[in-house]
């Protein structure tokens, strides 16, 4: 009996069980459940990409030290109670401009350290009110990142760690990406646009001018030949003499 009652209640628990109580754990993961807080953990786990079915009260995602090369858009919109996201130590090259849409409010740390990075979208992070760590990725220093950098809350703790890999400026390759911060990546790139502006501007001022001239001289030879031509021709007017 005992035994027949135990097969009952499970049967009656997989059949009509609550959804909240029903969240299946993604293959190659281990789901924990502490003081109402679940936590994913699926810490090297051979991943090449991020699992599809997180449980929706999934407040801790742990997954690093995978193979995952790609955080595509609202990856993690489904998981509105997320307030740690840690993508460590993958070979993540591409983040899309709404990989991180859907957990903006509650999000309180990202971790992005250690992977391919070298530009990420500033709608990415722009939103987020995490503390992010984006060390040990080979940053390429440009423009967009400094005002990436400008809005975001990166995490004190591994600043330093997070440098110029390559730079539009060959003097702050090395150099971490706080120096850049101060630097005139962004000066020099509206410059550079207007100067490019100007000399397209005087480029058009300048050929409008020389139709004009052309244009003016054009009628105005046209005109000398034609007067030309009227004084040329045999006088119409009658001999007084003649009326006479």
């Amino acid at each position: 009996w005992p035994m027949l009652w135990f097969c009952s209640q499970a049967l009656f628990f997989l059949l009509f069980c609550v959804p909240s109580y029903c969240t299946s754990c993604p293959e190659q993961c281990q789901c924990t459940n502490y003081s109402e807080a679940t936590a994913v953990l699926c810490s090297a786990s051979n991943l090449q990409e991020i699992p599809r079915d997180i449980p929706k009260d999934t407040m801790f995602l742990k997954l690093d030290a995978n193979k995952i090369t790609a955080v595509p858009n609202s990856t993690f919109r489904h998981l509105a109670h997320l307030q740690e996201i840690d993508l460590s130590k993958n070979a993540i090259e591409k983040i899309d401009s709404a990989a991180f849409k859907g957990v903006a409010d509650g999000l309180r740390l990202l971790d992005l350290s250690g992977n391919h990075i070298q530009r990420i979208p500033k709608e990415a992070l722009v939103n987020l009110n995490a503390m992010i760590r984006l060390s040990n990725n080979p940053w390429h220093c440009e423009c967009t990142l400094q005002e990436v950098l400008w809005e975001v809350k990166l995490d004190p703790d591994s600043v330093n760690e997070t440098t110029c890999q390559t730079s539009v400026q060959e003097e702050y390759t090395g150099k971490p990406l706080l120096h850049i911060l101060d630097s005139r990546f962004c000066n020099m790139h509206q410059k550079t646009t207007d100067v490019a502006m100007f000399v397209t501007m005087f480029s058009w001022f300048t050929l409008v001018i020389s139709y004009v001239v052309y244009y003016v001289r054009h009628n105005q030879e046209d005109t000398r030949k034609h007067l030309e031509y009227l004084k040329s021709l045999p006088s119409t007017r009658v001999p007084k003499e003649t009326i006479s």
